[in-house]
């Protein structure tokens, strides 16, 4: 984490004035150091602000903090950075989740009012559910990503995260330069709960996210068990998408490897032997499987699933880094395929280990608004997202 003092210039008044920010270290700030979390980019100082930050600081927003982020944003435990380690405010013996682990740390812990990640297999979902806080990963292509270091164009986006759905519900119109609403908190008439895919899920996980759904169904929404065709695949659908991306954008770096941290590196691995046939019969699958979330869509509002399938990680956990990659991800990678938004939402503690458990709501292309209306409800009737972690100021 680097502090910006003075805070980068910013409109004096507007609908986030006096906000104070984060960004991850993989978006670009004028002047101040962005280095991905790499050694390669130790020295890199932008000339220019992301569009996202111009937005923001014409918002009124104030820029105060570079965030510490996996290694270009590969990984999903922020224990790959050339900053070192990140830890979990609720317990400093686990991880944040990642890739953008420093900026759901930074809003749990108080250092900030708001924080950017960006999202592409779940970088800003798995961290704002191990950290107790809300995050959106908008529409692909809903929020501009100028100046933002990529991991894959196709899935990418940038989204907030902050502690209640308000205050990320008025960034997301500012970051995709629409009119500022606030939103208007109703529950969804149905529910959309994907069966068939829930193997391995932690019990105490299960156990609290089903109760977030009774706080729904209690208020009247119908619960509908649906299936998701294509969804048991979609996690290597995506992978083959991202690290055949991936390992283009780095392929020249690889002459240096012991420059990069060892687990990104053998993520970056991971798009050896990889064809543009794979990329392309991917695609197609992605192009089938968005077309079946479409039709769900027309009778349900939104789907409701775990965000983490497991407690949140030791940070000197067991698994290998690659095995740990698809644990993790196995309930966010499906929405990243999909071309609409998902947020996730503090639901609950659990049961073992007392620390936070989210939840995501995915919506149809578009249904930014709904989500924000269904988290916003959701939140007037819980209180999941006040807590404070032990490792807090203010």
């Amino acid at each position: 984490m680097t502090w910006i003092d003075p805070p980068l210039p910013h409109a004096a008044e507007g609908p986030l004035a006096g906000v104070r920010v984060g960004l991850k270290d993989n978006i670009d700030t004028a002047g101040v150091r962005t280095s991905c979390g790499s050694g390669f980019f130790a020295e890199r100082v932008p000339d220019a602000d992301a569009v996202v930050v111009t937005r923001l600081a014409g918002a009124g927003a104030e820029m105060v903090a570079k965030l510490t982020m996996s290694e270009f944003a590969v990984g999903l435990t922020t224990q790959n950075s050339a900053s070192g380690p990140c830890h979990n405010p609720w317990d400093l013996s686990r991880v944040p989740g990642g890739s953008s682990g420093g900026p759901a740390a930074a809003v749990a812990a108080g250092l900030v009012d708001l924080a950017l990640g960006t999202d592409t297999g779940g970088s800003v979902r798995l961290p704002a559910a191990a950290c107790g806080v809300t995050g959106l990963r908008p529409g692909v292509g809903t929020v501009p990503s100028g100046g933002t270091f990529p991991v894959c164009e196709l899935v990418d986006t940038v989204g907030p995260l902050a502690r209640s759905v308000p205050l990320v519900a008025r960034a997301f119109a500012v970051l995709a330069g629409r009119p500022v609403r606030e939103p208007v908190p109703a529950r969804p008439r149905r529910i959309g709960l994907p069966e068939s895919w829930f193997d391995g899920l932690d019990d105490g996980v299960a156990e609290v996210v089903a109760a977030a759904g009774r706080v729904f169904a209690e208020a009247g929404t119908e619960l509908v068990p649906v299936q998701v065709g294509g969804v048991g695949a979609a996690q290597d659908v995506l992978y083959t998408i991202v690290y055949l991306e991936l390992l283009e954008l780095h392929r020249d770096r690889l002459a240096e490897p012991r420059r990069f941290q060892p687990d990104t590196l053998a993520r970056i691995h991971l798009g050896e032997g990889l064809t543009e046939g794979h990329r392309d019969e991917a695609l197609a699958i992605r192009a089938e499987y968005q077309q079946e979330l479409d039709e769900l869509f027309t009778d349900i509002d939104v789907l409701l699933t775990p965000t983490l399938p497991v407690d949140v990680p030791r940070a000197a956990g067991g698994d290998d880094v690659l095995t740990l990659t698809r644990r993790l991800g196995q309930f966010t990678a499906p929405w990243s395929l999909h071309a609409g938004p998902t947020l996730a939402l503090p639901v609950g503690r659990h049961p073992v280990s007392g620390m936070p458990v989210g939840a995501q709501l995915t919506a149809a292309v578009g249904g930014e608004d709904l989500l924000l209306d269904a988290g916003a409800w959701f939140q007037e009737r819980t209180s999941w997202h006040t807590a404070v972690p032990p490792c807090s100021v203010g």
